[in-house]
């Protein structure tokens, strides 16, 4: 009774014209029905937290659904997510901290979490260290014991002849 509760308070929530069923933002569809606050969680790199902050740094209201957001409040929302030090926002919050090749502390999101990761282990693999080899031979990387566990994916074994 209570899913068909929200849908009714949902219904009556949606009935102006400016109400957005889905936005795109950073590259991600986002769903309109949410509030704002767990709608911004599935951008990739975007948490609850981070989301939370953003929000009151943003200074939007978090019991607005993401869909009744102003293009003008999405647009605060988005430049805060780009540049998180412009805002006050703490290093130790950022994703990415202290950047192998620029030194910056900043937050990725979306596809830049992809080619980061990828450039991670490249370099690792290029100077030989132990865990980008274990990485590329598809062995487990820190520390976990290997003889019984982990083998999804792996060539079965030896056939035996008849």
């Amino acid at each position: 009774k209570t899913g068909t509760l929200a849908a009714a308070k949902m219904g009556s929530l949606i009935a102006g014209q400016e109400f957005q069923h889905i936005l795109r933002l950073l590259n991600t569809n986002v769903d309109g029905k949410h509030k704002v606050m767990y709608a911004m969680t599935a951008i990739r790199g975007i948490g609850r937290r981070f989301s939370n902050v953003v929000c009151k740094k943003a200074e939007v209201d978090m019991k607005k659904r993401a869909g009744e957001c102003s293009a003008e409040e999405l647009e605060r929302m988005m430049t805060i997510v780009a540049n998180p030090r412009n805002y006050k926002i703490p290093e130790w919050f950022l994703n990415r901290q202290k950047d192998h090749k620029t030194g910056r502390f900043t937050q990725l999101t979306s596809s830049a979490i992809d080619t980061a990761l990828r450039d991670d282990m490249e370099r690792l693999k290029k100077i030989r260290n132990h865990r980008g080899l274990r990485a590329y031979w598809g062995f487990k990387v820190r520390g976990q014991h290997t003889k019984t566990t982990g083998r999804a994916g792996k060539v079965a074994g030896a056939v035996r002849k008849k």
